[in-house]
């Protein structure tokens, strides 16, 4: 297996990233395998969604709608309503396996892989790729 770990800047504020490019290049020259993307935080998950027509912002809103950032969570410790963004990777997993096939992370025309990342207390996060040749 292969493994590398990039370093993603998310922000102050509840973000939807893509990291398509960076996931395409760890995996260009690979041949076939599994891509796995795993994000080691207890606040933030990986989705495969379209980005730029607004299906970004409909995730969060979305989010926000099933978990708001009130005060309604036991978790209170950080900005008012972080406990909601320890419930997200219930909803959005930390992880996802994606199929390469020669070299090229098979994704759907308009898919891209995105970190989702609720929590504006934490404005940098890490995302590991691991490459399993098939």
């Amino acid at each position: 297996m292969h493994t590398k770990v990039i370093t993603v800047r998310t922000g102050g504020r509840a973000t939807v990233h893509d990291i398509t490019s960076e996931a395409a290049a760890f995996v260009d020259g690979q041949g076939d395998g599994l891509l796995h993307v795993f994000v080691p935080h207890a606040t933030a998950g990986v989705a495969i969604i379209e980005t730029g027509a607004g299906s970004d912002d409909d995730l969060l809103t979305a989010l926000d709608a099933v978990l708001p950032a009130d005060d309604r969570w036991r978790h209170r410790h950080g900005a008012r309503g972080h406990g909601r963004d320890h419930v997200v990777p219930a909803f959005v997993a930390p992880y996802a396996s994606l199929p390469v096939v020669d070299g090229r992370v098979a994704l759907g025309t308009w898919q891209s892989i995105c970190l989702v990342d609720t929590n504006g207390d934490n404005p940098t996060r890490e995302v590991r790729f691991s490459f399993l040749p098939g």
